[in-house]
């Protein structure tokens, strides 16, 4: 194994025996101080994130990715804030749940305790190097940070932040960690340290998400890619619906819980996509449509087959008209990628329809498919937002970074 890797797999073992002591004030500590240091550091940031900007624009990255690698004194105090809110929330850890006593006298319950050693591999997202260390701190997990090339020197100096932070705290600096080497060779020895990392979260594109579900040979908890869709009914409010549509759609393009895909309903078409049509050239958005819909939105280009499947993260959205809830609902489920979907209705039976049967670990009834996010929900931030159905579903907070243990009193009992 890399002697770094290897180092940094030893220093992160010792670091979650020390963390087993923390207790909730020092956490809380902690964390405040580190919201405190990133605000005192916006200057620093910025700097550090301006290379990075520099070096993506060179490379010709796409506007959304680009603007998804920002950093600015709103972003930064917006990561501060979500750190902030970590401190007001419960401690999860400790938590004792479902004591019941055996007919023999035991007292069985379990108790809430961290996973151990968080493993994050991640793409050009600096806010999330923040979020992970608040959210694993918060349940005493130990992370260990791999982040994509694009935004290193964005992640250094947040990293650097932290680890300061917890030195002033008299808490271990190894809490967090960063693979400093960004190659794919160290990501993948990273994928096979099973004795040092309890659990893999990948964040980013489906071909790092990919990558990582088959190499890995430590558990993985997907977080998956964003083909999201809104569904607009024949009785929905169509000013309701563009407001909705442009806001799941333009407000920020570039991340997984933006809207890639919209169905509307044949009664309401001819109300709705002319209209639609001018205020998403107003806002540059290509829009790739079924026959029935390029026929009313002037601008728009034929859409493929394709369409239907692709996560765009891009000023792009697909149009198709259909005849009714059931159909939306399984070009939903069958083009869908689990991660969030919309109904815009004013029928009360449609929309329970559409919440019992689309398949995702976040559906909506007349709002923004913008709001699946762990900030929004209530978590402070969040690790990911999960779209398989093993432990954890959806954003991914406190509770999603814990696991349980057995614990058992007893009065001398043995088993005959």
């Amino acid at each position: 194994m890399n002697k770094m890797l290897l180092q940094l797999g030893i220093n992160a073992k010792e670091a979650e025996n020390t963390m087993r002591t923390i207790t909730t004030d020092q956490k809380n500590q902690v964390l405040a101080a580190v919201a405190d240091h990133l605000i005192a550091s916006t200057d620093k940031l910025l700097e550090a994130n301006a290379v990075d900007v520099a070096n993506a624009k060179q490379n010709h990255m796409p506007e959304g990715l680009v603007d998804r690698l920002m950093l600015s004194p709103e972003r930064i105090e917006g990561m501060a804030e979500g750190l902030r809110q970590l401190v007001a929330l419960e401690d999860p850890i400790g938590e004792v749940t479902g004591m019941k006593k055996r007919p023999n006298g035991l007292l069985i319950g379990q108790k809430r305790v961290p996973l151990g050693v968080v493993g994050i591999i991640y793409e050009a997202r600096p806010n999330v190097t923040a979020d992970a260390f608040g959210l694993c701190f918060k349940t005493g997990n130990v992370v260990i940070l791999k982040g994509g090339s694009d935004a290193i020197h964005s992640n250094e100096a947040i990293v650097d932040c932290i680890r300061e932070s917890l030195k002033a705290c008299g808490i271990t600096e190894n809490a967090i960690q960063l693979i400093a080497d960004t190659s794919r060779e160290t990501a993948a020895e990273f994928m096979k340290m099973n004795e040092y990392v309890d659990v893999l979260i990948p964040r980013g594109g489906k071909g790092l998400i990919k990558a990582v579900v088959n190499q890995s040979t430590i558990p993985v908890i997907e977080t998956g890619t964003g083909n999201c869709h809104i569904y607009v009914d024949e009785s929905a409010d169509l000013d309701m619906a563009v407001n909705i549509i442009l806001n799941a759609k333009t407000q920020r393009v570039g991340v997984c819980n933006a809207c890639e895909s919209l169905l509307v309903h044949a009664n309401v078409k001819e109300k709705l996509l002319p209209v639609l049509a001018q205020k998403l050239k107003e806002k540059h958005v290509e829009m790739r449509a079924d026959k029935e819909a390029h026929e009313l939105m002037p601008g728009s280009v034929d859409a493929t087959e394709e369409d239907w499947g692709t996560e765009y993260l891009d000023y792009i959205l697909s149009i198709k008209v259909v005849y009714s809830v059931d159909e939306a609902i399984a070009h939903i489920n069958h083009y869908n990628t689990g991660h969030s979907e919309a109904i815009i209705t004013n029928d009360y039976t449609n929309a329970q329809k559409f919440l019992d049967e689309v398949d995702a670990a976040a559906v909506y009834v007349n709002a923004s498919t913008r709001f699946t996010d762990g900030f929004e929900f209530g978590y402070g931030a969040e690790i990911g937002i999960s779209t398989q159905k093993l432990h954890a579903r959806g954003p991914m907070g406190l509770l999603a970074l814990t696991t349980t243990k057995y614990i058992i009193y007893g009065n001398g009992q043995i088993r005959r």
